[in-house]
């Protein structure tokens, strides 16, 4: 379940538009997220990988790191890659989710399925 819900939530490739009614990139995408996610909460921040899911999957081939906060593998990728990183606009009511798009290249911090041939299943973080 958790490779799936990373290919639907984390990667968008070829980049979708969304139409002017959602105000942006990262609010149609977070309105989608959080309906995937079963989120009523606004998530502070959220990555979004724009390349094939088959180059994204072969970067947990060898997860030689463990992480012990997530109590998974995890990886940091030797490549950059294009991202938008959506970041909760902070000065809003609680009750609205409005987001701020930001793209990059940036290398990602991924955890994984397992320590050999695994599947990502989140993105902790970029570099």
């Amino acid at each position: 379940m958790a490779i799936k819900n990373f290919r639907d939530v984390n990667i968008d490739y070829p980049k979708v538009n969304y139409p002017k009614g959602f105000q942006g990139y990262c609010n149609g995408l977070m309105a989608y997220v959080r309906g995937r996610m079963k989120m009523w909460q606004c998530p502070k921040i959220h990555y979004m990988i724009h390349a094939p899911l088959k180059t994204v999957q072969k970067l947990c081939k060898y997860s030689e790191s463990f992480c012990e906060n997530y109590n998974k593998y995890c990886t940091l990728t030797q490549d950059s890659f294009p991202i938008t990183v959506c970041s909760l606009v902070l000065t809003q009511p609680p009750t609205s989710c409005r987001y701020n798009s930001t793209l990059a290249n940036q290398r990602l911090y991924l955890l994984c399925s397992g320590e050999h041939d695994a599947e990502p299943v989140d993105i902790i973080g970029v570099y």
